[in-house]
């Protein structure tokens, strides 16, 4: 059978591309498209390793089975911050889930909006989260950074997140935005809102969105440097968004 797998970030620039073609044996397992890959691009064998596959843009393990009808993708490590792709940097199209919780795309961001979201007239806590692009990092001087993104994948796992927060703390509401394409020194690239009843949930729930947004959310930055870039990954430990 044929499939295509799509490629995001480090990977995709290892290659040289951001999609192959591959002809495998019925019932292949997705570990066996991750062997596959590295047999014909020995020189990203240890990007490949580290990522996982997604079929149809959830996270699989490697025993899954594939077949001609599905959607396959290699997820990088995802971004770690200490397509139905991405588009070109020109693209100023939002994209955005049913609800208007949950947002992607490359025009600025306005945090007095993604607020607005989830203010409501029964919770008496509001907090928004700011990420912005840093300058130094130690000794390191960052130009910018550039985002991308596995679109329709990270607007669902944005909203798994506010799924798993309603489940911890009910009745607690969550809104994303995230920026893609170049944003410079203390432009902000990711805003998470939340409200709740009372300020303790707020708090936790709001650090939780973070940390798994960075865990489980296909959205990967690259780091421009004066002398060079690096694509980001998971900087916490082991990868493995399944658990």
């Amino acid at each position: 059978m044929k499939i295509t797998v799509l490629l995001f970030a480090g990977i995709a620039e290892r290659i040289g591309k951001s999609r192959v073609e591959l002809t495998l044996a019925e019932s292949t397992t997705a570990g066996q498209v991750k062997e596959e890959l590295i047999h014909q691009y020995p020189d990203a064998a240890g990007l490949i390793e580290s990522a996982i596959i997604a079929i149809n843009q959830e996270y699989a393990p490697s025993h899954s089975l594939l077949n001609t009808d599905v959607e396959v993708a290699l997820i990088p490590p995802v971004s770690g911050g200490d397509g139905a792709t991405s588009g070109s940097a020109d693209n100023e199209e939002i994209h955005t889930t049913s609800d208007g919780l949950y947002t992607i795309g490359y025009s600025p961001l306005s945090v007095e909006q993604v607020t607005d979201k989830v203010i409501t007239p029964n919770h008496g806590a509001a907090l928004s989260f700011v990420g912005t692009t840093r300058e130094m990092t130690g000794d390191q001087r960052t130009i910018l950074l550039e985002y991308e993104a596995y679109i329709p994948m990270a607007l669902s796992m944005m909203q798994t997140i506010g799924q798993e927060i309603d489940q911890r703390w009910p009745g607690t509401r969550c809104a994303i935005s995230h920026r893609l394409g170049k944003v410079g020194i203390a432009e902000v690239s990711v805003v998470i809102a939340v409200s709740s009843p009372h300020r303790a949930d707020c708090y936790d729930a709001s650090r939780y969105a973070i940390e798994r947004l960075k865990e489980i959310v296909p959205i990967w930055k690259k780091e421009i440097w004066a002398d060079g870039s690096e694509w980001k990954g998971h900087q916490t430990g082991p990868w493995n968004p399944k658990t």
